[in-house]
């Protein structure tokens, strides 16, 4: 019989199934998301008076889909770490969460204050989640930059979309 400890749960994983549990709710919070924004675009998005500085539409699918992948891959590495994870864990949940209410409210409910209620809380959560990654694995939480810049830009153009149309 042996005394040592038994392996960290990461170890007892196998590599594809850390990678579908870092992938697959990426994918799903953006299929959710891609399906209630997209039949808002050419409607109610599109008549909306919106600031110089908002990008073209096409330009919003391959940022995202570069910050999601982006995501995905440094879950995975926190996934893979043997310290306790679960804090970080957390938050980068609570922070896809509210990455899909914002598309939920802002474009399904046609609410751009409620946009701004849910993308505040949003971004707070990515700062905390990249504070919590750093303290795992750097790489994780630098991977996570990009993402909390276009989220602090997509907040300037959430709160002026709001204060041209309200």
């Amino acid at each position: 019989m042996s005394t040592a400890d038994p392996a960290p749960p990461f170890a007892r994983r196998p590599f594809w199934l850390d990678l579908l549990i870092a992938v697959v709710p990426v994918v799903i919070v953006s299929a959710i998301g891609s399906a209630v924004t997209v039949p808002q675009i050419p409607g109610w998005y599109a008549g909306l008076s919106k600031p110089p500085f908002n990008p073209p539409n096409w330009l919003f699918a391959p940022v995202w889909t570069t910050l999601f992948a982006m995501m995905a891959y440094a879950v995975f590495r926190i996934l893979r770490q043997p310290l306790e994870r679960r804090g970080a864990l957390i938050a980068y949940h609570v922070q896809l969460a509210l990455n899909l209410a914002w598309s939920c409210v802002f474009f399904g409910l046609n609410s751009p204050l409620g946009g701004i209620l849910v993308i505040l809380p949003l971004l707070v959560m990515i700062l905390v989640t990249i504070a919590a990654f750093a303290r795992l694995d750097r790489i994780s939480a630098a991977l996570l930059w990009p993402y909390a810049a276009w989220v602090s830009f997509a907040t300037l153009l959430t709160v002026s979309i709001w204060w041209l149309n309200r």
